[in-house]
């Protein structure tokens, strides 16, 4: 795949030039006259932006796509705009879509942006580049992409690791690691071949800013690496996120962990890289554009894939299940009260994202039923076990996160979930350690492989959470200045008292 900055629009008759009108007349026909005159305006303003000094040509626009129902929207706004462009002047920008694939995107996810980009008409216009990002590599989109085994194998430790550090905490569990990994997807994607001129944002210049103030507050917090070209605007920002990954992920993993290389944010963008933002353009509730959405660009709300706030990600029904899992087996009340909890919260965060009322209810009829909160069960835990290799067992295991601290929740975890080892306690703790000698260490390999099989995680990896603390300090930097969290009464025993409690998730 060779990138072009620009693209001379084909003649009239053309099999390019009917594709372009046909997919414009469909994306107007299915617009509302708002959005259609949204979509104009921003079109002349970025034609503008692009005719500026410093861009190339005409340009490169990258949007980066998660395939959810507003990343979705986004796309068609910004094939509008690269279409109008080419209709008014004969010529347009290279519109670059990536998606950056982590194992949390069940396959509906890519069935739905391969759908997008066919109603759009993408696949075969040359001025469209689909990227897949994966880590540091990319490739050409193709919804029938295998999994790739490098990244899910990263995914499942940073899963692990993460939530034996915060007893599978939601958001840090799941989030951090996620919300890095799409940093760095942006660097990755806009350095790609020629690079990127502008990148598309649907937040205001406001959101923008606090954003930059965020990372750069995270930023102080951490060692900051000296780099021989020092990158400014964008790439500075990346370049402070890429100083949080790497404090981070050092700490999760240790620093000759496995799971401690890899993880950086790539921040070497061009330096004339812009933001054009579509915030003031457009509304992002899915209920304005569900036409468009559903009838034109073929968009399915997928049993699994739409999860609570997330269209595009299954990981929300993984945080619901492991509430439950922790009222079962850490507070020994029911799994299904857990569940409620959660589905609890995260319906009022949908509320709080205004939501369309349609999918609001679609979710809590899936919870509100206790009859099927078993089905929902074995389908997340079947989830688990493809995405990420996992069965409930070291589901339990990090809701216990029994190793972390030099053992400190080791006794009832092992009289609970492991009893046949809870008289080898002292060996277990004698292994974690890493003592060699101990006379209670007899038997060590096959300990080894118990411990391993119960938790998921190598031998080296519980001799670092033994050696670290729960609830780091940069995971609660991070989760503090988080909104999707709220303070909820739960009870932590059966016949206990209300306690307070901080839940987070999505």
């Amino acid at each position: 795949m060779k990138p072009s900055a620009s693209v001379t629009s084909p003649a009239a008759g053309t099999g390019v030039a009917a594709l372009r009108a046909r997919a414009l007349d469909g994306l107007l026909t299915h617009l509302t006259p708002h959005d259609r005159e949204a979509i104009r305006g921003s079109a002349h303003e970025l034609h503008r932006l692009l005719r500026d000094r410093d861009a190339r040509d005409d340009g490169t626009v990258l949007v980066a796509y998660g395939g959810g129902k507003d990343s979705s929207y986004t796309v068609a706004f910004v094939r509008g705009m690269q279409l109008l462009i080419d209709q008014w002047h004969g010529r347009t920008f290279v519109l670059r879509a990536a998606t950056n694939w982590h194992a949390g995107m069940p396959r509906a996810v890519m069935e739905n942006i391969d759908r997008v980009y066919t109603a759009l008409g993408m696949p075969a216009d040359p001025a469209c580049e689909l990227l897949l990002v994966e880590g540091g590599h990319v490739r050409a989109f193709d919804v029938d992409v295998p999994r790739s085994p490098e990244v899910t194998a990263r995914n499942r430790a940073d899963i692990l690791m993460t939530g034996h550090r915060t007893r599978a905490d939601a958001r840090p569990t799941f989030c951090n690691a996620c919300n890095l990994s799409m940093a760095n997807a942006f660097g990755v994607a806009a350095s790609y071949g020629r690079g990127a001129d502008v990148i598309i944002t649907g937040d205001s210049a406001e959101e923008q800013r606090a954003y930059t103030a965020w990372i750069n507050q995270l930023a102080r917090k951490v060692p900051r690496r000296a780099r021989p070209e020092a990158p400014g605007g964008f790439g500075q920002v990346l370049g402070a996120l890429d100083d949080v990954a790497r404090a981070y992920f050092e700490d999760i993993h240790g620093p000759e962990g496995p799971g401690a290389t890899g993880h950086g944010v790539r921040c070497d963008v061009p330096a004339h890289l812009r933001f054009f933002s579509i915030y003031g353009g457009t509304a992002y509730d899915a209920g304005s554009h569900w036409d468009l959405l559903t009838r034109h660009l073929g968009f399915v709300f997928d049993d699994l894939a739409f999860s609570f706030t997330e269209s595009d990600c299954a990981n929300p029904a993984l945080m619901a299940h492991l509430r439950g899992l922790k009222a079962q087996y850490l507070f020994h009340r029911d799994y299904r009260e857990g569940l409620d909890e959660y589905a609890a919260f995260a319906l009022r965060l949908m509320r709080r994202k205004e939501f369309p009322q349609p999918l609001i209810d679609t979710m809590a009829a899936r919870y509100a039923d206790p009859e099927a909160h078993d089905v929902l069960r074995r389908r997340v835990n079947a989830f688990a076990q493809e995405a990420y290799g996992l069965g409930e067992r070291q589901l339990v295991c990090m809701v216990h996160s029994p190793f972390t601290a030099a053992g400190a929740g080791l006794r009832p975890y092992l009289e609970s979930q492991a009893p046949r080892l809870a008289g080898r306690e002292a060996a277990v703790r004698a292994l974690l350690s890493g003592r060699a000698g101990d006379p209670d260490t007899g038997g060590g390999d096959g300990l080894t492989a118990e411990l391993e099989e119960l938790s998921g995680l190598e031998l080296g990896q519980l001799r670092t959470l033994y050696g670290s603390e729960l609830n780091p300090g940069l995971v609660q930097s991070i989760l503090r200045g988080d909104p999707h969290k709220e303070r909820i009464r739960t009870r932590h025993a059966p016949d206990g008292p209300e306690v307070g409690e901080t839940l987070s998730g999505r």
